[in-house]
């Protein structure tokens, strides 16, 4: 479960890093999609996404090489909800 963690926690707050995925999901909802498709971000942070479906500001990508999946949002959603 750490490495679910650390991976998060780099990823919630850099647009940078999010930007650059192929894949991004939200682990709040479980919807997977491209990153272009997110058009909205929470003001006065690095970074933050928010989710196109739900609203949430729960992104992850897989810009550091973690494969975006249900089972893994499911995983963080399990962490942080």
């Amino acid at each position: 479960m750490e490495d679910y963690v650390v991976i998060c926690d780099d990823l919630l707050n850099d647009k940078k890093l999010l930007l650059e995925s192929d894949v991004c999901g939200c682990f709040h909802c479980l919807s997977i999609f491209n990153p272009n498709q997110i058009s909205e971000w929470v003001p006065y942070t690095e970074g933050i996404a928010i989710c196109p479906y739900c609203g949430i500001d729960s992104i992850v990508g897989d810009s550091q090489g973690t494969l975006i999946t249900k089972d893994y949002l499911k995983e963080l959603r399990h962490r942080w909800f």
